[in-house]
């Protein structure tokens, strides 16, 4: 197996008055994670201290300097920058600095380019990565050359990025019609799961807290996981069983972050839709992450951004057995604290979930003769049963349980509810 080329790369991170010291550290810890992600590694770390942003080359003519000074002396084959670069700031770096430079937007676009696996998945990188390169093709000359040329330069895109405005303008409508047939498909599906009346979950959470791990665990699939930023990017729904043998849906939905484009928040809204549809949404959070805090309110941000509000959401606070000295769940919700490789932890939170889900439901309890046996066999795979027993004397199964309200079942039980006994 070939292993990729590891590149060396230096940060850059300009700090303004609204952003604290500890901010800004997670902020360049994580550009260094997510350079890492991208096959990069960090061997150089450059600071500035700015009350705003050059806005002809974004760090000041002095840094510039600097840089081109580092960039001679460590012979590194990137420069990656803490933030989005305007167009302009791209192309007069690019002119001082004889290296790729690319930001933290591209370097995000780099990883979502790896990580597309479905065919959905690819088109909307595709589409972020062509809106994004549009109004800085004359600024990325030397860089666009080199066809997977290495960070910021792969993915499905990657072929298009030589190519005149006129050509890409004609891309990204195709791919947009693309993506449109994609998406139908994808609604249609969902419809298919909302008229089959499950209890939906949705797995959100900011990236690396654990959803995968978690979803693997809760639902016995093999989801992609691992210890890097973006593990997941497809979204993957899966049958879970809870305690009372009840079925559920549970769906994995790609991380979120601090700073997400917006080419990807768009691009993904159509992916973020299965949110939408949930009746229950698990907040994911990193319990052992010093930031966790900023990772809850970027999350929060999001779901406002998707217009998810109604929905009730459950914070689980992930790898309880690493916590940081300084966590204090938050006191938004309901919550719980958890290990996903804990046994007991996840019985908790089945149970936590059952709750939830019953909350939600109506309770029946109805008289059900035995000649109704499809009946029986539906109230088993679709409702949550708590009681079920057979009155021989009258020849009637009790079943005690609960319906989501909008369940087409309903109606049956009501012919079966209090006057079961003198029916059968």
């Amino acid at each position: 197996m070939l292993h990729k080329q590891i590149e060396t790369t230096i940060l850059v991170g300009c700090q303004l008055p609204n952003i604290t010291d500890e901010h800004f550290q997670y902020s360049m810890e994580e550009l260094a994670s997510l350079t890492k992600t991208a096959n990069g590694k960090a061997i150089v770390q450059l600071f500035q201290k700015r009350e705003r942003a050059h806005p002809a080359t974004y760090i000041g003519k002095g840094k510039v300097e600097e840089l081109v000074a580092l960039v001679e002396e460590t012979d590194v084959d990137v420069i990656i920058f803490n933030d989005e670069l305007s167009p302009s700031q791209l192309r007069n770096l690019s002119s001082a600095i004889n290296i790729r430079v690319i930001d933290r937007t591209q370097l995000i676009l780099d990883i979502f380019a790896q990580r597309a696996k479905s065919k959905e998945g690819k088109l909307q990188v595709e589409l972020a990565q062509l809106q994004y390169l549009l109004p800085r093709l004359t600024g990325q000359g030397i860089s666009l050359s080199r066809q997977g040329g290495g960070i910021g330069t792969r993915g499905p895109g990657e072929t298009q990025l030589e190519t005149d405005r006129r050509h890409i303008h004609k891309r990204i409508h195709e791919v947009k019609q693309q993506l449109a047939t994609v998406v139908n498909h994808r609604n249609r599906y969902r419809q298919r799961r909302k008229k089959n009346q499950t209890f939906q979950m949705a797995l959100v959470g900011y990236t690396n807290a654990g959803k995968s791990t978690l979803f693997n665990r809760l639902t016995e699939a093999m989801s992609f996981e691992e210890d890097l930023l973006f593990a997941t990017l497809d979204p993957m729904t899966r049958k879970m069983v809870l305690p009372s043998s009840y079925q559920a849906l549970l769906t994995d939905t790609v991380g979120f972050i601090q700073d997400l484009p917006t080419t990807l928040i768009a691009a993904f809204r159509s992916t973020l839709e299965e949110v939408k549809e949930a009746s229950l949404i698990l907040h994911i959070v990193d319990s052992s992450n010093e930031d966790y805090a900023n990772h809850e309110k970027t999350v929060y941000k999001l779901l406002d951004e998707l217009e998810v509000n109604e929905i009730p959401v459950l914070t689980v606070y992930n790898k309880r057995d690493n916590i940081t000295s300084s966590f204090v769940p938050s006191p938004k919700g309901d919550s719980l604290l958890i290990s996903a490789f804990n046994d007991e932890d996840l019985e908790a939170l089945l149970k936590k979930i059952e709750a939830i889900a019953m909350g939600v439901m109506d309770s029946y309890t109805v008289n059900i003769p035995p000649c109704e046996g499809k009946l029986l066999a539906q109230l088993k795979s679709e409702t949550m049963i708590q009681k079920l027993s057979f009155h021989e004397e009258k020849e009637y199964y009790e079943v005690n349980g609960f319906v989501l309200p909008s369940h087409s079942i309903s109606g049956q039980l009501e012919k079966y509810s209090k006057e079961g006994l003198e029916n059968v």
